[in-house]
């Protein structure tokens, strides 16, 4: 069973999961939990760990428009090595302050991996759900996408000091704030485009039909790929971007690119029916999911 699967056996328990955190009272909430082995390429620092993990989770704020406020997290690796743990800490405060946010904190143990289960915690009292969409709105995304897919290409050819740069990723909380004036619906990009906009299609009861050519694609991907399909793969599928993508009207464009201070991209619109699609082509439903494929 994958972790999608899990969670539509779980919703009838839990009918309030299904965005990217939960809210109660203004109270955004999120957890995550990543391993060496799946989420850690070899080369990847104990710093850019706790930026990362952290950054996950502050992610998952941005995308309902809230304000981050503090993250917390769980250390636990084979040994608790005094400067490992000193790095790590390091990435998790420097990610926290990059949306002004705080670090409090956490719990340290040992463990045959080393693994980190993070915590952030926003507020909005007007968060943006994954079920706004309509027929008619824009679909949009925020920076660029394919930058961790092409981190982990440089991290298996050893340029590891690039590749852990482009593991530092800002979550876009400032954005999703801004967004929150205008969007429809919302997520971030941790599965990967393609499957996020299955997500929302699937939240929001509509269709969509992607442009290909217009995706905003990192520069390091054009550097990493080998050609035009293996491009789209990275750019598209790959996932782990931490991007925001979401859905609005097409007559709130203008302000809400005036309004956010990074690049807004129309990659798409929202159509009646359920499907995905591109060039008239349908879009898999395939990307990042903990325990499958």
């Amino acid at each position: 069973m994958d972790e999608r699967t899990a969670l539509r056996m779980l919703a009838a328990d839990l009918p309030d999961a299904g965005d990217d955190a939960a809210v109660v009272d203004g109270l955004v909430v999120t957890t995550d939990m990543l391993h060496e082995v799946t989420d850690f390429p070899s080369g990847t620092t104990r710093y850019t760990a706790g930026w990362r993990a952290v950054g996950a989770s502050l992610s998952d704020v941005a995308a309902m428009g809230a304000t981050a406020t503090c993250a917390v997290a769980v250390y636990a690796a084979p040994e608790l090595d005094e400067t490992d743990l000193a790095d790590f800490l390091d990435g998790a405060q420097d990610v926290c302050d990059a949306v002004s946010a705080e670090y409090v904190g956490g719990d340290l143990d040992t463990h045959q991996e080393f693994t980190t289960a993070t915590t952030a915690i926003g507020r909005t009292d007007d968060p943006v759900l994954r079920s706004g969409g309509r027929p008619g709105d824009l679909l949009c995304v925020t920076g660029e996408l394919g930058r961790s897919a092409a981190a982990v290409r440089l991290f298996e050819s050893g340029d590891v000091e690039r590749a852990n740069d482009l593991f530092q990723f800002t979550p876009r909380v400032r954005a999703g704030v801004e967004l929150r004036e205008f969007a429809t619906s919302m997520m971030d990009s941790s599965d990967g485009l393609a499957r996020s906009v299955h997500q929302l299609a699937e939240a929001s009861d509509c269709g969509f039909d992607l442009d290909w050519d217009a995706l905003p694609v990192h520069d390091a991907v054009r550097e990493v790929a080998t050609d035009d399909a293996d491009r789209r793969e990275l750019s598209t599928y790959f996932g782990e971007d931490f991007e925001l993508v979401f859905t609005i009207p097409e007559a709130e464009l203008d302000a809400a690119r005036d309004a956010v201070d990074l690049p807004l991209t129309v990659v798409g619109r929202a159509t009646d029916g359920s499907e995905v699609v591109a060039d008239g082509d349908t879009v898999p439903d395939r990307g990042y999911t903990h325990g499958g494929d």
